[in-house]
């Protein structure tokens, strides 16, 4: 049987269940180890620490590719809280409504450009450095 021919078997759910719940654990020790001045949200580091453990192949895909697709599928209800607590904050919105739409919009247009210039350059430097990497096996 061919590599690609083999079906991959996901993880049990608890041991995906277990494996997010350490990663978040480890991702709020981190968290509250940042000072003051730079506070870190602990979703973001948990992300960033999964991965980093999925580059470097410590966690296989297989083991949180279930769980990870049925959060992925109720992402719209754990977006819930953010909009009722922005519906308390009217208020803020009346203020500074028009300051944080100008602020959205700059950093979405900053976060593409970044983005689109760092592909461009990181396909630069595959095309230019990966085939002559691939010719020296």
């Amino acid at each position: 049987m061919n590599e690609k021919e083999k079906t991959v078997q996901s993880a049990p759910i608890l041991f995906q269940m277990l494996i997010f719940a350490a990663v978040l654990f480890v991702s709020q020790f981190i968290s509250n180890l940042m000072p003051s001045t730079f506070p870190l949200p602990t979703p973001v580091v948990g992300l960033v620490l999964l991965y980093l453990l999925l580059t470097f192949h410590v966690i296989k895909l297989e083991w949180v590719d279930s769980l990870a697709g049925a959060l992925i599928g109720v992402i719209g209800f754990l977006f819930v809280p953010s909009g009722i607590s922005l519906a308390e904050h009217l208020n803020i919105m009346e203020t500074e409504g028009v300051r944080l739409v100008i602020v959205i919009i700059l950093s979405t247009v900053v976060l593409l450009v970044v983005t689109a210039y760092t592909t461009r350059i990181l396909l630069f430097i595959k095309n230019r450095f990966g085939r002559h990497a691939s010719t020296l096996k």
